[in-house]
């Protein structure tokens, strides 16, 4: 449990007041498990979150099962969740098909999954960067004529297991095509976890030029180098206010074997507070949910301020 007026808050000049975290656990942070967790848990793991005050779940992926068997129960585990507002659980889906098969359960915020490097859209797609940005646009035209929002994955953003560094230009234009293709919001992956503060700076500045405005942005960090919370500070100081994160630090990319756990939505919030920085989370109450579910997965969160505070129970 988290000691009384811990984290002291030290509010520090030029950051937001709030910020909404975009909770992944659910299903970036379990798709790469190797043994199928259960419905019903996968149901209470996101009803525990949901409870913890995270205003955005991500619940699962409408992706054909043969690619991630991790999420083949969709139209099962969609139904367990009834008794939430759909606005707070967005879900994958990866072409029409699977926006048909997520409209047809009442989801009412979904989201595409692209890239800025050719070598991942093939692994990950099966296409070009371009092909892929083409079969997203009927799926984004039909989710928005029926209200839905829709959000834009961007994968390697800073840097790609088979091509190294990504030119920043490179990232921008993709960008600048999933906001023409009519997305509301975009989350820019750090999917391999290479990137440093002065990248992701120089990254938000140049979508900035290019007429892509700071609240359609979120940040999507992977903590490979240890990095996750210097890239979200500098993220911050832009003034980003939506920041992805996942319950006990879970999850990877089943398509780039180099990329390990997602920044851990306990450590993100342990600074956010202590920055002063609202999230309307509670943190005891994640942090009692991601060790609940590190015991059904049989292993320990990477998380250090999950582990530090689990320790003092």
């Amino acid at each position: 449990m988290t000691a009384a007026g811990l984290p002291m808050e030290m509010p520090a000049q030029g950051l937001p007041a709030r910020v909404r975290i975009h909770e992944v656990g659910a299903r970036d942070g379990l798709q790469n498990e190797q043994t199928v967790v259960p419905t019903e848990i996968k149901a209470e793991f996101i009803h525990r979150l949901a409870a913890a005050g995270l205003p955005a779940v991500e619940a699962t992926s409408f992706v054909h099962p043969k690619w991630v068997p991790q999420l083949a129960d969709a139209e099962q585990l969609f139904p367990l969740l009834g008794d939430l507002d759909p606005n707070r659980l967005p879900v994958l889906v990866p072409n029409e098909r699977g926006l048909d098969r997520a409209l047809a359960l009442g989801a009412r915020r979904i989201a595409v999954f692209g890239s800025a490097t050719e070598s991942f859209a093939q692994a990950n797609l099966n296409r070009t960067v371009d092909e892929a940005l083409a079969m997203f646009a009927p799926v984004v035209a039909r989710a928005k004529d029926a209200g839905v929002h829709v959000r834009g994955y961007l994968s390697m953003c800073f840097g790609d297991p088979w091509e190294g560094p990504v030119p920043v230009a490179q990232t921008v234009r993709v960008c600048r095509a999933l906001l023409d293709l009519g997305c509301d919001e975009l989350s820019l992956g750090d999917t391999i976890g290479v990137a440093t503060p002065g990248h992701v700076r120089t990254l938000l500045a140049a979508l900035n030029e290019a007429q892509v405005p700071t609240p359609r942005i979120g940040v999507h960090f992977h903590d490979t180098y240890g990095q996750a919370l210097a890239n979200t500070f500098a993220a911050l100081q832009h003034g980003i206010t939506t920041i992805d994160a996942s319950a006990g630090g879970l999850g990877g990319c089943p398509y780039a074997k180099s990329a390990t756990g997602n920044l851990a939505t306990e450590d993100l919030v342990w600074m956010l507070h202590g920055l002063g920085i609202e999230t309307g989370v509670d943190l005891d109450r994640l942090t009692a949910t991601s060790v609940w579910m590190a015991g059904v997965l049989g292993r320990p969160s990477p998380s250090r301020t999950l582990r530090a505070l689990s320790h003092q129970e």
